[in-house]
């Protein structure tokens, strides 16, 4: 096979419906599908309904900054850059290689589930098949081109926001009576201790669990590297996108809630493999249609593989960002014809492929793998706000002004300390119970991400020299994009 030949830049494939269907598929799966109930069963319907509505705000501010950094410097490699150069070069190491290496085993956790989705059709197949032709297929759709990808993620999202139009029109036909035969109205919302139950604890540990299901939002800056028209892409992608999932959230808990008392055994589902006690499936059986676990069970077998094809492309662009910066070996910088990172692709399927073996051969190695990946979500959003912090600040100090900007995030500065701090609450809530009971090895496997990074900070530190940019030092340089599209012509 004849050698392809390297271009310098990825190529701006992206059409601005493949961006705003990214952003809004990337955060609706499992955790809409299947653990939603679990925060009913919590929280009370009320506390949940709370508990989604705040993180959706937060996410709301976060995107926001993202979009500003994204539309004034759109480069694959996001947050990882701007921590680099409006914080500290370290911050950008630590995030960039703690995001790729945890994606990379975010993929393996993905093929992992697809078996155990396929199980409910074939129970007696050998689960290792459906995993590796997921993740061959999967290699393939990013080996392609990134239209390819865009291509594949919008049909996959479509999917879940249809499931998710028709779960909410069958709902509210149930609530009032008209499928299911009996209307539940409002009447699980006053049962027993609802709305709020365990009140304000119930709330903040749900919180956790809705941090979870928003995760996949800030792929939104990751695709802003390949969108063909990024200042006006990303900001629609933010803009609307954001309301659609807060209604969406906030309509299918408002329904789950009505039709299940928070009581019910059947809310305490949290993984793919629980479809048949999914709170849609319920809800679905309970409006009387017969094939809805079937049904739900190909749905969530869309989303895990939309998971794992989002994780692939974002830990690859990644990395090939990275060697883009001098934080990774230059051959991981190296593009093909078709604009695709392909070593840098290569080394993630590695990656995920011996995480996934480790499920075989060493089940304790990949229990620690995949706790290592719990918290990156987090980390990275924590990264992105204060990024965003030091950039607006910086671009001010500068003698700059805001209608400079193409787009600017509004609530400056409380969109990004707002973020900062309920990052902080969420990652050192995730098990308090642990440091109440002194379980140091549960403590271990939560947080084990948190040390990881400090390392990857503090060692480039030290090796580097690095420390915090001063403002006026700060480079707020807008990315020049007509040249880019003649380098590329």
């Amino acid at each position: 096979m004849a050698e392809e030949k390297v271009t310098q830049h990825v190529k701006r494939g992206l059409k601005s419906r493949h961006v705003s269907m990214i952003a809004l598929g990337g955060c609706i799966g499992t955790g809409l599908f299947v653990a939603s109930g679990g925060a009913i069963s919590k929280a009370g319907p009320g506390g949940a309904l709370v508990a989604y509505i705040l993180m959706g705000i937060m996410v709301y501010f976060l995107m926001t900054s993202l979009g500003e950094m994204a539309t004034n410097l759109p480069v694959s490699g996001s947050f990882s850059t701007y921590a680099a150069k409006y914080v500290d070069p370290a911050l950008g190491f630590a995030m960039g290689w703690n995001y790729w290496f945890n994606w990379a085993i975010t993929v393996a956790v993905d093929v992992s589930t697809v078996s155990l989705v396929m199980a409910f059709w074939f129970p007696h197949f050998p689960a290792w098949i459906w995993s590796a032709i997921a993740l061959t297929l999967i290699f393939v759709i990013n080996a392609l081109a990134v239209s390819a990808f865009g291509e594949t993620e919008f049909w996959m999202s479509l999917i879940k926001v249809i499931t998710i139009i028709i779960f909410l029109i069958v709902g509210f036909l149930t609530i009032f009576g008209i499928m299911g035969g009996h209307a539940t109205g409002l009447s699980n919302f006053t049962y027993k201790d609802a709305p709020f139950v365990h009140g304000i604890p119930g709330i903040i540990s749900v919180f956790v669990v809705a941090g979870f299901s928003f995760q996949g939002t800030e792929l939104v800056g990751i695709t802003s590297g390949e969108a063909d028209d990024p200042r006006k892409s990303v900001p629609k992608a933010i803009h609307e996108v954001f309301w659609r999932i807060i209604l969406f959230y906030f309509l299918a808990i408002f329904v789950i809630a009505a039709v299940i008392p928070y009581t019910s055994p059947d809310l305490l589902g949290s993984s793919a493999s629980d479809v048949s006690i999914s709170p849609f499936t319920i809800v679905f059986e309970r409006a009387g249609l017969a094939a809805a676990a079937s049904v739900m069970n190909a749905v969530i077998l869309t989303s895990v593989i939309s998971s794992a094809n989002s994780g692939m492309y974002a830990s690859t662009r990644m990395l090939y960002s990275m060697a883009d910066e001098g934080y990774a070996p230059k051959m991981f910088g190296k593009v093909s014809k078709r604009g695709i990172p392909f070593l840098a692709l290569l080394a993630t399927t590695a990656v995920a492929l011996l995480t996934f073996l480790t499920s075989f051969m060493g089940p304790q190695i990949y229990l620690w793998l995949v706790a290592a990946s719990g918290l990156t979500g987090f980390i990275a959003w924590f990264g992105i706000a204060l990024s965003h912090y030091r950039f607006r600040r910086a671009f001010i100090a500068q003698g700059h002004h805001l209608d400079e900007l193409k787009y600017h995030a509004t609530w400056f500065p409380f969109g990004p300390i707002l973020c900062l701090i309920l990052c902080i609450v969420v990652i050192f809530g995730q098990d308090v119970g642990a440091f109440v009971h002194g379980q140091w090895f549960q403590i271990a496997v939560t947080y084990i991400s948190v040390p990881l990074v400090l390392a990857l900070y503090i060692g480039y530190k030290l090796v580097k020299h690095t420390h915090l940019i001063p403002l006026d030092q700060v480079d707020v340089a807008p990315a020049d994009l007509s040249q880019e599209n003649k380098d590329q012509d």
